[in-house]
């Protein structure tokens, strides 16, 4: 065991466990005045409801023993077996419990990146059904499929640090959301971001976090961390000002949110593809993120779906193309894996079937989860109470008082 890489992960897993609070604010300021504690607390929720679920049996379905290449066994169940000793498998320097911290935070994220995109229309009590059923049904299958074991794993699909397990599952989930909750009753000024600086302060703290998310897929510090973390800047900064030239011609105004929702979605398409790239790459990368997330978002508004602040084009379709671009730009110099610019097509291949594969199922099963939830509790509050905002009318406490 190697106490500086241990070090290295657990501040990793610290920074990843800032993220979440950091998208509170995020979405917080995205929204109206009268919605935005309910958007923050679906976020902040989202930290004890999945840590209880990732001690008890998450963990152990996603990184146990595999079973037919589907589901991980109950080996590791209430983190039996989960102790100060290394799993070769699963970070060969550091403790397993680190390990653990360090994935259960990235457990806790991902679901909470979907509620942007029903943000001002769902009840809270059936947000909570969904979000213990989509975490169980859908986040710990994907996570063994590409991470534990599982057959993308064994196809030889690689992502660095979530951009299929966690960027293209949410964004495919909030499409599947939006399309089944249906379109907000607000008017344009009730739709509008109440508090730019929250948008600002959310995205300096993902930014921040994010390092720890991209380089701590290394599992040690190594020169794999170093290259993640730069590459994961650049991406991030070329990303945001491609947006904001973008969007600058094209509405004739230097947007502050869009630059900002430009490095984000920088941030979620160098996800896959940090840790096994060179740097120019990630220049690329971030050109082409900048550039095809700001038009899938453009594509959302012409089609009508009313995904409140665009997780699907920012996080979906981000982690999408960076997934799919691992298996262009992957260098065997950096991590052992080749891509398309060694010549390696399968590479490619393998890249683009487990995007499609795991896109499908978030999809799919999403709705399927919403409509079976909707049976019992109903998904969207009612149109008095959407009227009102759902922090009066579902948590009867109100953000700002003046």
């Amino acid at each position: 065991m190697n106490s500086g890489d241990t070090a290295f992960i657990i501040i990793c897993a610290a920074l990843v466990c800032l993220m979440t609070p950091g998208l509170a604010f995020f979405y917080g300021g995205l929204v109206s005045r009268k919605n935005v504690l309910t958007i923050m607390m679906q976020s902040f929720i989202s930290m004890g409801v999945v840590t209880i679920i990732w001690v008890t049996i998450g963990f152990t379905l996603a990184f146990g023993p595999d079973v037919s290449g589907i589901i991980g066994g109950f080996k590791y169940a209430f983190l039996s077996g989960v102790g100060m000793e290394p799993n070769p498998g699963y970070g060969a320097t550091i403790p397993f419990l680190t390990f653990f911290s360090y994935q259960q935070m990235f457990a806790i994220i991902t679901p909470a990146l979907i509620t942007g995109a029903f943000a001002d229309r769902v009840n809270f009590k059936s947000y909570l059904i969904f979000l213990v059923a989509w975490s169980i049904l859908i986040y710990v299958p994907l996570a063994h499929w590409v991470w534990g074991g599982g057959f993308l794993q064994q196809m030889g699909a690689v992502d660095f640090a979530g951009g299929v397990v966690v960027h293209a599952s949410a964004g495919l989930a909030a499409l599947a959301s939006v399309l089944f909750v249906g379109k907000r009753n607000l008017a344009d000024h009730d739709r509008e971001p109440h508090n730019i600086t929250y948008v600002a302060l959310g995205t300096g703290l993902l930014w921040f976090g994010w390092f720890g998310f991209n380089a701590g897929g290394a599992l040690a510090a190594n020169s794999i961390a170093a290259v993640a973390f730069i590459n994961t800047d650049i991406a991030a900064s070329v990303a945001m000002i491609t947006w904001l030239a973008i969007s600058w011609v094209k509405d004739k105004k230097p947007s502050f949110v869009g630059a900002l929702t430009g490095a984000v979605a920088g941030l979620a398409t160098i996800t896959p593809a940090a840790g096994f790239i060179e740097p120019w790459a990630a220049v690329i990368i971030g050109l082409a993120s900048g550039f095809v997330c700001y038009y899938a978002v453009q594509l959302r508004i012409k089609l009508d779906w009313d995904d409140a602040l665009d997780v699907w084009g920012v996080h979906g379709v981000g982690g999408m193309l960076g997934s799919i671009l691992v298996g262009v730009f992957a260098v065997g110099s950096v991590n052992g894996v080749s891509g398309l610019i060694e010549g390696n097509v399968h590479q490619l291949l393998v890249q683009i079937a487990a995007v499609l594969i795991a896109s499908a199922y978030a999809f799919v099963v999403t709705y399927v989860i919403l409509k079976v939830v909707n049976k019992f509790v109903p998904v969207r509050v009612s149109e008095a109470e959407e009227k009102e905002g759902l922090d009066i009318s579902i948590h009867k406490e109100i953000a700002y008082h003046i």
